[in-house]
């Protein structure tokens, strides 16, 4: 069985297991454990019957330790495993690690926003985050994730990309081009959804002066004040000058860091894997969830 006193004693096991240093994960277990204190007020201030006995009385659980439960999460996020396996590595049935599942998720996500890890989703608040950016360079592109194949054809229909060949649900996200953190993260949607269209439809507001990286999905898209920087398309029926390639060649290994950082995010096999949950919104909590960890990875460099 996994647990933290033991995993903890070989560092580089710990790092590929949660996909954290072990600095990283200590300094996300305060947080945690926050969050994990306000969800058990909640629930006992709305149970249904009063509490019998003082809170830690009658038998002790089979994660009983906060760290093996933030564990116990990470590792679910880190490879996806069927849950009779997850169960398995800590001790539980299925159907344990599937209540685990849903209660612990949560948690990590409030863990991550009180540590300020977790990126923007309202245009708004995300307008205040990128002002805060010294540079004012950013880089936007979408990214798609595999979904189970719906069984309505309706949704068959709508949930079909074109461009994967596959049914699949997307986000738009923005990076700070300095630091590669996730600073913004549209809806999930469905991945018909054109890229351009998904941020046409947030309406976006960049701040004043910045700089807007993206690619040709994108074309058209200049939001007020922004200088935006992104490759030439080709003409239909012609082609471009050797000037025109070398300046996109330029501008795509700047634009190379969002992929970079996409990559970073799916470090964490939950949003790399076809998604299997259909619990509801539950495909968007978990992306901005990977989201906020890969900025957290960012904070502490993993170990080469």
């Amino acid at each position: 069985m996994i647990t933290y006193a033991e995993l903890v004693k070989k560092s580089s096991l710990f790092q590929n297991l949660t996909g954290l240093r072990v600095e990283a994960f200590t300094a996300l277990l305060s947080a945690f454990a926050d969050a994990y204190a306000q969800d058990l007020e909640h629930r006992e201030k709305h149970k249904a019957t009063p509490r019998q006995r003082q809170r830690g009385g009658g038998r002790t659980g089979t994660i009983p330790q906060l760290e093996d439960k933030l564990v116990f999460i990470l590792v679910y996020f880190r490879f996806y495993p069927v849950q009779v396996l997850q169960g398995y590595l800590f001790g539980l049935s299925q159907a344990q690690a599937n209540e685990w599942v849903h209660r612990l998720t949560p948690l990590l996500n409030a863990a991550l926003g009180y540590q300020q890890q977790l990126p923007a989703r309202q245009a708004k608040t995300l307008t205040t985050l990128l002002t805060a950016c010294p540079e004012l360079e950013f880089i936007i592109d979408g990214t798609e994730r595999p979904i189970r194949r719906p069984k309505d054809p309706t949704h068959q229909k709508r949930q079909y990309s074109g461009k994967k060949k596959r049914h699949t649900v997307k986000n738009n996200i923005i990076i700070e081009k300095r630091t590669g953190k996730v600073k913004g993260l549209s809806p999930t949607v469905s991945g018909q959804v054109h890229d351009k269209k998904l941020a046409d439809e947030q309406d976006l507001r960049f701040p004043k002066d910045s700089k807007l990286w993206q690619d040709t999905g994108f074309q058209g898209y200049a939001p007020e004040q922004v200088t935006i920087i992104q490759p030439k398309k080709k003409p239909r029926g012609g082609q471009l000058s050797v000037d025109e390639k070398a300046a996109n060649t330029r501008i795509s290994k700047e634009r190379i860091r969002i992929e970079h950082s996409i990559g970073g995010i799916k470090v964490f096999a939950i949003v790399q894997h076809i998604f299997r949950n259909l619990k509801p919104a539950f495909d968007d909590v978990v992306m901005e969830t990977a989201c906020g960890l890969h900025n957290l990875r960012l904070d502490f460099p993993l170990m080469k």
